[in-house]
């Protein structure tokens, strides 16, 4: 039985195995194209390291709402695969956060609706991010440079 698309969890994944049951012997895919989103421990508008950052979402609401730009990504783009997994709660600098996965015949395609997806879950997808500075506590707002990005997809970010 295939993965589901997204997975919403606490707990860490480990990026070979999420790639090799992408892939599942399907020897139509030519191309894999992963983003890995790691903590940092900055933010460009804050001053001080950032110690740790949480991330909360509303469980059900944030799968469909990612559900449904992958299915957007299968309407936009000929891919034959996609993963996105997200992470939630307490995390610290280095840990990894977020991967979004596509898989396709070729690597432009792959590419592309890889870099879509990542696009959309900058900016629309239901999280909320709080960091943790030696400042206290913030949560941290969408940035105008994510906002454009998506934009040139053609999407209205509801951000503004």
């Amino acid at each position: 039985m295939p993965l589901p698309r997204v997975a919403i969890q606490t707990a860490d994944f480990d990026l070979g195995a999420e790639v090799a049951a992408l892939r599942a012997q399907d020897a139509r895919i030519g191309a894999v194209c992963s983003f890995l989103g790691t903590v940092r421990d900055r933010h460009p508008d804050v001053a001080g390291a950032v110690t740790a950052l949480e991330l909360e979402h509303y469980p059900g609401m944030t799968e469909r709402a990612i559900e449904a730009m992958v299915d957007e990504a299968f309407a936009r783009f000929d891919i034959h695969a996609a993963r996105v997994v997200h992470r939630v709660g307490p995390l610290l600098p280095l840990d990894q956060i977020v991967l979004v996965a596509v898989a396709s015949a070729h690597r432009g395609v792959a590419f592309q609706a890889c870099e879509f997806l990542m696009d959309y879950l900058k900016t629309q997808a239901p999280f909320w991010k709080k960091e943790q500075t030696a400042q206290g506590a913030r949560w941290v707002d969408a940035r105008v440079s994510d906002d454009q990005a998506l934009a040139r997809w053609g999407i209205a970010a509801r951000n503004a």
